[in-house]
């Protein structure tokens, strides 16, 4: 998949407290992979992304594709891309694999 997009038929939403508070953990030391940031609903089954997740899915519009995706979210993350290029593409397989998302044009 080049250019991941969002499934239309999936509403979500940023769940802006909480992405607070888990950035607001990171800087304090503390480790929080767990706690949804992002929130799907499908055929009215919720599920919850964690904050890399959700920002991998705030930027699956269609138009970035895998290696813009993974240079935004070193940049964000101070790491190197070598380190997150593996793991962006599984989530993002992972999330196709499920209808979450599909090929953009």
């Amino acid at each position: 998949m080049n250019r991941p997009q969002r499934n239309r038929e999936i509403v979500w939403r940023v769940e802006k407290r909480r992405r607070a508070e888990v950035l607001d953990a990171l800087q304090a030391g503390e480790e929080c992979p767990d706690i949804g940031t992002v929130t799907l609903i499908q055929s009215g089954m919720m599920h919850q992304l964690n904050l890399v997740g959700g920002m991998i899915w705030e930027r699956c519009d269609g138009e970035h594709n895998i290696g813009q995706i993974v240079t935004e979210l070193a940049v964000e993350f101070a790491v190197p891309e070598a380190e997150l290029e593996a793991d962006v593409n599984e989530f993002v397989a992972d999330l196709a694999e499920k209808g979450w998302l599909v090929d953009g044009v």
